[in-house]
């Protein structure tokens, strides 16, 4: 088996995969990182977000060989060393973004993609971008107010849900 190497939440990583190992498989299951979901097997939930060189990507989508010598970060790669959370994960946790917490990766590293194309998004916006996140617990009302509390904007105008 051929080995792959890339970088995973800045630390060098590396392992022996076979050329159908998908990249979420080898965040999981050679690397241990498991925060990484996989949910549907037919790339349309999206909790299986990671970014690769910055780009957020379905992990179900790209074959672990594909990410050869790339960047890639995963849930686990959002908080500070320290444990302190991520802005955007600290917006999840204060504004309730979460019920079972299963596509909740996903959603942060989508929002994150988002936030870095366009940091003050409307929330039209933010309901359009994740179109390929499925949650199927919190309606989407404090994911989106999260979203927009992370981009610094005053999420009081929205009404509770």
């Amino acid at each position: 088996m051929p080995e792959v190497t890339m970088t995973v939440n800045g630390k060098p990583a590396s392992g022996k995969v076979e050329g159908r190992t998908l990249l979420v498989e080898f965040l999981r299951e050679n690397l241990g990182l498991t925060g990484t979901h996989v949910g549907c097997d037919t790339s349309q939930c999206g909790a299986c977000v990671v970014h690769v060189d910055g780009k957020a990507v379905k992990a179900c989508t790209m074959f672990a060989a594909e990410a050869e010598g790339a960047g890639v970060t995963t849930i686990e790669g959002m908080a500070e060393t320290d444990g302190t959370l991520h802005p955007i994960q600290a917006a999840f946790r204060e504004h309730h973004g979460l019920q079972c917490g299963f596509c909740t990766p996903g959603m942060v590293m989508s929002a994150a993609s988002l936030l870095a194309e366009n940091p003050t998004p409307s929330e039209a916006e933010v309901r359009d971008y994740l179109e390929g996140n499925i949650c199927r617990c919190t309606g989407y009302h404090n994911i989106v107010k999260a979203i927009l509390a992370a981009s610094g904007q005053d999420v009081s105008r929205i009404a509770a849900e």
